[in-house]
């Protein structure tokens, strides 16, 4: 291919890449059934009990069967991984840098294997899980790039004496826990592992219990590229149990997490019991974007359907509300609707196939509850109604993409859904569009379409959200990339101030230490 696979990919000649995919879907499909472990100081652990992964547009498809790591087991987790930072955290940070770039390396040479096991596990469509895994690549390669710039984060500082030499030098917290969600089963996975990895912690991945696939493919991508045995661990359950006791361990120095801010808030009050441990969240959002009567209206068709309807919704930065101004705002309903209504959903690991399921029954039923109040309260212009395909698709959790026309204060507009449901209203100058974008208790992603560029400074200047974009067709409020976009959450979306994917990342797992030599 002449081109990268990005969450930016619209116009290329995909049929090499299409027919490679072919051949990696049918090898994933010949190992189905499989049952793995759990890895617990680098050997496999098989305790028994087992967690299964099922395909989200073929229920009755098993994918594979992991042995899931009891509770009563994480005393010992936690001690291979305090044993073994002792010796990564002394590691030469050229070497911790080297050993990750390599894992970058191989993650991309086994990108179409990895990519069709997650299209297969987690319903994203072929360009959206090549994406995912050169994603994960390139956070490991920007990584560690923030590190040796930084020369393992040492400096000299300024002196009081002549005979003295103090620097500053950034140290280790020590074991982190890492837990991350099914909607970027490798890239976030990736990106929070590395970061603590490579500020030389070790880790504990506890994945969603609805992709467990997909980390199977980042532990032996960082085993092979020469990570020491209990560096990087892999246990596997739900996040109630397991999730919940892995966090509370009191030999567990910080945690990383993506998900919902109910669960991030619990996890941010359990880390500041005792003693306060760093806590990095990415939590969601409920993005807006503008639409002025001055945008490139095409643009801004295809920028909102992208946002609203990749991957169903299921991302934090989906677009779910648009604020349109009053004299384009049915022209831009007419468009949004017929693009929703056109949009091919079905098995995603079809060529053909925009949107894929959602992840599982309860997103189905979540939906529904939507549909139902959307119907009540407001006006449903496509979608609302979950779609019951044929053959071995028929208890698939598919649902249409769903337009729909509701107040803002209604909860719908407020409250974040998680799903392929998008709801648009009108409003009448810049002043109060900014008003309603910012009034919500997340602040991730916001978009603006607009030909004035004093209109898109003053929404740079005033909208609440830590990523933001004008005029882009690619995604009005998706599409992040390491070293490109930071992806930091603001309000109710995140907990640390500096985002993924962002130039502070990695020194976020590390703290600071001076160091004063006197001669």
């Amino acid at each position: 291919m002449s081109f990268r696979i990005t969450y930016s990919v619209l116009d290329a000649d995909l049929s090499a890449l299409h027919a490679r995919f072919d051949e990696a879907l049918a090898a994933a499909r010949a190992g189905l059934g499989a049952e793995l472990p759990s890895w617990i100081a680098g050997e496999a652990y098989r305790g028994g009990v087992l967690l299964e992964s099922r395909n989200p547009a073929r229920p009755d498809e098993l994918l594979a069967s992991f042995h899931r790591t009891p509770a009563t087991e994480l005393d010992r987790v936690v001690r291979v991984a305090r044993e073994a930072q002792r010796g990564w955290g002394a590691t030469d940070w050229r070497e911790r840098a080297r050993i990750l770039r390599r894992a970058a390396d191989l993650i991309s040479e086994r990108r179409w294997e990895l990519a069709a096991r997650m299209t297969l596990e987690v319903g994203k469509s072929r360009l959206e899980s090549l994406g995912d895994v050169e994603e994960a690549a390139d956070l490991f390669r920007y990584y560690a790039g923030q590190l040796e710039d930084a020369e393992g984060f040492s400096r000299p500082m300024a002196r009081l004496s002549p005979n003295e030499d103090t620097r500053s030098v950034l140290r280790p917290y020590g074991v982190f826990a890492v837990i991350s969600p099914f909607n970027f089963p490798l890239a976030l996975a990736a990106g929070m592992s590395a970061g603590a990895l490579l500020g030389g912690n070790t880790v504990i991945l506890k994945p969603s219990e609805e992709a467990p696939w997909c980390a199977e493919g980042l532990y032996h991508a960082l085993v092979d590229a020469g990570l020491p045995p209990g560096v990087f661990q892999v246990v596997h359950g739900d996040g109630e149990s397991l999730g919940a006791a892995l966090v509370r361990h009191p030999g567990v120095d910080g945690v990383s997490f993506t998900g919902s801010k109910a669960v991030g808030m619990d996890l941010h009050r359990e880390l500041s019991t005792g003693r306060v441990r760093p806590c990095f969240l990415e939590l969601g959002g409920k993005n807006p974007a503008i639409v002025c009567r001055d945008a490139d209206l095409e643009a801004a068709i295809e920028g909102c359907f992208r946002s609203a309807f990749g991957l169903s919704g299921q991302k934090c930065s989906a677009l779910s509300r648009v604020y349109v101004q009053e004299a384009v705002l049915n022209d831009f309903l007419d468009g949004l609707v017929a693009k929703a209504r056109a949009a091919v959903v079905g098995d995603p690991s079809l060529a053909s196939v925009f949107t894929g399921p959602v992840i599982n029954e309860s997103s189905v039923r979540r939906f529904e509850r939507a549909v139902d109040e959307a119907r009540r309260d407001g006006v449903v212009r496509a979608g609302g109604e979950r779609l019951r395909l044929d053959g071995p698709l028929a208890r698939g959790h598919f649902v249409a993409p769903t337009v729909v026309e509701l107040s803002h204060s209604h909860r719908l507009m407020r409250e974040e859904l998680f799903l392929p449901f998008v709801g648009v209203t009108s409003f009448r100058t810049l002043e109060e569009a900014l008003r309603l974008a910012n009034d919500c208790e997340y602040g991730l992603t916001a978009g603006i379409f607009s030909r004035d560029a004093d209109t898109v400074e003053r929404f740079m200047a005033q909208a609440e959200a830590g990523v933001l974009y004008a005029n882009r067709r690619t995604g009005a409020t998706t599409g992040a990339w390491p070293g490109v976009q930071s992806f930091c959450g603001w309000k109710g979306s995140g907990a640390s101030g500096k985002g993924g994917c962002g130039p502070y990342y990695v020194s976020q797992f590390m703290r600071e230490q001076a160091q004063t030599r006197m001669g």
